[in-house]
């Protein structure tokens, strides 16, 4: 059975549709897409059709990603169906027919053809690491090996869930104030271009000294106006700077501390840092993987590199016979809370229950959080922009009064 990648018109409508999908061979494709009330009009291999758009370039497929919602809705669909008694197999196809993402789908048929070639899940999914990451695919190996996939699936939906429910919180946190530095810059940048100008040619035609205020603003707007390429070219070279910089060890290092040690966003943070650890873990140890693979994996979904040295120190010390509790309290970076509460789980046996209440109060407190911030960061956004509304236009007034009073006299 090959994967084919086609195009029809649909009967209902006339408009162009296309997809992917498996068939015996391009007749039988004909038949089951007639059947859809759709007309063939071109079919590709899979194999054929990738060859064929090699040297194409695809833009929209910067576009088409596959986010974690999408990944959670397929594995809790898929664990519905297998809880059903509905082989893997068939419950993959039966998925492959509903889903809209072109990549999802993509890399779901081509799972579905290795397993049905004899592959196991967690094999079949390693090929497709940008969409199932590590943490998808250790879990499913443990699944697997235990007999337990479907409940496994299950536990995968809702940590994928309880991750973009948390993302999005974080991103409604950082969007607004976001927003507020861009139309900001936004309006000074028109008033330094369009209106000073403007107001500041009046001044020209009278021989008197200007305030050191209303001086800087003119000079400020010249630079705008006349040097705009230059500051572009050095805002550019800058990010560019950054970037390399970032990506280096020791740059991406002293970038993440500096992070952690912001007075406002630097709490927020290390608190979605300890959720994902949290939650991570607890998902990891309860579908059966072992405690130092688990910790592998966890160190890799914190996105903070000192974080994740604490971690990987963490595991050392853990290989040589210490609990959890205590490389991560001596780090100094996980709050004193969240190892006490480890260590009370470590000697009762309830380490995964244990993470799991650690990772629902954190996702409480990063909610909180970012409700407290927002309501403080909009008016002090406002006062920030009125004040240099007010200094722009106060350095263009005080010059204008003392003109009159000049020409009065």
């Amino acid at each position: 059975m090959a994967v084919y990648v086609w195009r029809g018109i649909a009967s209902a409508s006339g408009k162009e549709v296309k997809g992917v999908r498996d068939a015996d061979n391009v007749r039988a494709l004909r038949t089951v897409l007639r059947k859809d009330g759709v007309i063939l009009t071109q079919a590709l291999e899979e194999s054929e059709a990738k060859k064929k758009t090699a040297r194409e370039v695809d833009f929209g497929r910067f576009f088409r990603r596959v986010s974690a919602l999408d990944v959670a809705m397929m594995t809790r669909q898929l664990a519905t169906l297998l809880k059903s008694g509905v082989p893997l197999v068939e419950s993959m196809s039966a998925l492959i027919d509903q889903l809209e993402n072109p990549e999802l789908k993509n890399a779901l048929t081509q799972t579905r053809d290795k397993v049905n070639e004899g592959s196991s899940l967690a094999d079949a999914l390693k090929a497709h690491p940008a969409i199932f990451s590590s943490l998808f695919v250790n879990m499913v190996a443990a699944g697997e090996a235990s007999g337990t996939l479907e409940t496994v699936l299950g536990r995968l939906a809702e940590f994928l869930e309880a991750q973009s429910k948390l993302k999005n919180k974080v991103s409604s946190a950082l969007a607004y104030p976001a927003f507020m530095v861009l139309m900001s810059m936004a309006t000074v940048g028109i008033m330094m271009v369009v209106v000073v100008p403007k107001v500041t040619s009046i001044f020209e035609s009278f021989e008197q000294a200007l305030p050191w205020y209303t001086r800087l603003l003119i000079f400020t707007s010249d630079v705008f106006i006349g040097y705009w390429w230059l500051l572009t070219l050095i805002a550019i070279g800058g990010f560019y700077g950054w970037r390399r910089w970032v990506s280096t060890t020791e740059g991406r290092s002293k970038w993440d501390r500096w992070l952690l040690g912001l007075p406002l966003f630097g709490k927020l943070f290390l608190m979605v840092a300890v959720s994902r650890f949290s939650r991570t873990l607890s998902t990891l140890l309860k579908s059966g993987v072992p405690i130092l693979q688990a910790m592998d994996i966890t160190k890799n979904v914190l996105g903070n590199v000192e974080l994740q040295r604490v971690v990987e120190e963490a595991t050392g010390s853990i290989r040589e016979g210490e609990s959890i509790a205590v490389p991560l309290k001596r780090s100094g970076r996980f709050p004193p809370i969240v190892t006490h509460m480890i260590a009370i789980g470590e000697r009762s046996g309830q380490l995964e229950e244990m993470l799991e209440n650690v990772a629902v109060a954190y996702d409480n407190q990063v909610e909180t959080r970012v409700q407290g911030m927002t309501s403080l960061l909009e008016p002090m956004m406002i006062v920030l922009m009125g004040g240099i509304s007010a200094g722009i236009a106060f350095s263009i007034l005080m010059p204008l009064m003392s003109i009159n009073e000049f020409i009065a006299n």
